[in-house]
């Protein structure tokens, strides 16, 4: 079938997004064709438009890894009902390997993000497995689902899963503004922990405030090292979530508490972060890598979202067509939270 969606043919800038007839072919064997309702934009989608040197390209390629919509045609033994309201994990793994079998699909060799190394969203129409399907978080509008499933799943993943956030730990989650953070900021205060949290202009203090944030520090105008230590009277956070990279991940690590955890998931200002390995050996700092989250933790997460525990962040909605420009906001750090194309 044909189809319209925004496309690029090659990588570089914004704009090398353009609009495209696509065919689609018909989901096959245990797959589902999803009308997609919106699609929300990550910085994922920002590095794979300029360049992943690990990424084989195929042109057209579609980007964008959180996606809402309704089920529209089932491929055959396909699980699902036309019709049926969904959202779907961005996560797409192989279903049979041993860490499939045991829940950790995001280990699984064969592991792709919808977006990123297979297609995406920015599309009316996508072809995913029926395990990608999730049950839909009601009462929420099609934009407010389709910012759940990315951020907050690695949010989930570094919180829970490699952060062990327990109550009454003081957590400092960097970024405040970005929708990973955002979603850590509210995991961590539904754990019962006291989150500290930076960021750079008084419209995303206020927001983080309104997030849970029991403490906001504006970097660009205080040392976050020195307040981290002055808010803890100086024992350090005992979780810090970071995805920045770069210098912030070398500062990030100063202010973990003896025993602390250092989580990231990201580099978005710099990959090669200088380290002071006694800060890690001597303080017994621990460093952990993470990446999405198993798709198990989605359910739970879009049970809390249904409870009303948990929230999107929404910052702004465009157009599918405006996904330019949608991409330049989010490099422009315009943004608290998510980016979102609606499709009509």
């Amino acid at each position: 079938m044909k189809t319209e969606a925004m496309v690029i043919e090659a990588t570089g800038g914004p704009d090398v997004i353009h609009k495209a007839t696509i065919e689609l072919a018909d989901p096959g064997p245990g797959e589902v064709l999803v009308r997609v309702r919106a699609v929300a934009l990550n910085h994922l989608d920002v590095w794979t438009r300029k360049g992943l040197p690990h990424l084989k390209y195929v042109f057209p390629h579609r980007l964008g890894a959180d996606i809402a919509g309704e089920i529209e045609a089932l491929g055959p033994g396909a699980k699902g009902r036309i019709g049926q309201k969904v959202v779907l994990a961005p996560g797409v793994s192989c279903g049979v390997c041993a860490k499939c079998a045991r829940g950790e699909d995001n280990l699984c060799r064969e592991y792709k993000i919808l977006g990123e190394s297979t297609q995406g969203g920015y599309s009316h129409h996508v072809v995913v497995p029926d395990r990608n399907v999730l049950p839909y978080p009601e009462p929420l509008t099609w934009e407010d689902a389709a910012a759940i499933p990315l951020c907050f799943l690695t949010a989930w993943q570094m919180v829970v899963r490699k952060g062990n956030v327990q109550p009454g730990q003081t957590v400092l989650v960097q970024a405040a503004g970005s929708g990973v953070s955002s979603a850590a900021i509210q995991i961590c205060k539904m754990l019962g922990a006291e989150v500290i949290t930076t960021t750079s202009t008084e419209e995303k203090m206020a927001r983080a405030v309104a997030l849970g944030a029991d403490h906001v520090i504006d970097y660009t105008k205080d040392d976050f090292v020195a307040r981290v230590r002055e808010i803890t009277k100086r024992r350090g956070a005992d979780v810090v979530i970071e995805h920045v990279g770069g210098e912030v991940m070398e500062k990030s690590i100063s202010c973990a508490a003896w025993g602390g955890r250092v989580v990231t998931c990201g580099a978005t200002t710099g990959f090669f972060p200088k380290i002071d390995l006694r800060q890690i050996f001597f303080r017994q700092v621990e460093v952990l890598g993470s990446t999405m989250g198993s798709r198990s933790d989605l359910f739970r997460v879009l049970e809390l979202v249904s409870q009303k525990k948990l929230r999107s962040v929404v910052d702004r909605v465009l157009p599918l067509s405006e996904a330019a420009a949608a991409h330049r906001i989010l490099e422009e750090r315009k943004a608290f939270g998510k980016v979102v194309l609606t499709v009509t």
